[in-house]
């Protein structure tokens, strides 16, 4: 997971990917796609703008703090975490048709604030069409991050893909 975008191989999803039951929202170097029982299907050209909504943002110090509560609570057998949080992905057509689908969070207690504005700058690069998902799988396929970056890193990684 690098911001809002979970690589997965040469699938890349914002939020995480779909439950087998769920809708999910795929995003290709052709266009994106929503996926599950409402699936649809929009190349770049169409698309004038693409948002997620709902993020939740937080401070190093929330969410860290959350996260160590979450470890005390649940080592005393007293807490049950939550599912991830419900964002929201809202596409607007050329022609003015808004779609909405629900994904879920793929941080584990919230993103920064950064990651965000960082993963919405690059959304709109893919809608202008000066930049492609591709980037994002060909990174993952060079670099194969074996562990789940800090959020600095992520930051970083979506910095450098700003610039390409």
């Amino acid at each position: 997971m690098v911001g809002l975008f979970w690589i997965n191989g040469e699938e890349i999803y914002l939020g995480t990917p779909p439950a087998a039951e769920g809708s999910g929202v795929l995003l290709t170097p052709a266009g994106v796609r929503i996926t599950g029982d409402a699936s649809r299907e929009w190349p770049w050209p169409a698309v004038l703008d693409l948002r997620v909504e709902d993020v939740p943002v937080r401070s190093a110090v929330v969410r860290w703090a959350s996260r160590a509560a979450s470890v005390a609570a649940a080592a005393l057998d007293a807490w049950v975490p939550d599912g991830p949080p419900e964002m929201t992905v809202a596409l607007t057509t050329a022609e003015g048709e808004r779609t909405e689908t629900p994904v879920y969070a793929a941080a584990a207690t919230a993103y920064t604030q950064r990651e965000v504005d960082l993963s919405l700058g690059l959304l709109a690069r893919f809608t202008r069409g000066e930049a492609s998902p591709a980037t994002l799988t060909a990174w993952w396929n060079e670099v194969r991050p074996g562990e789940v970056l800090r959020s600095r890193d992520r930051e970083a990684v979506l910095e450098s893909w700003l610039t390409v």
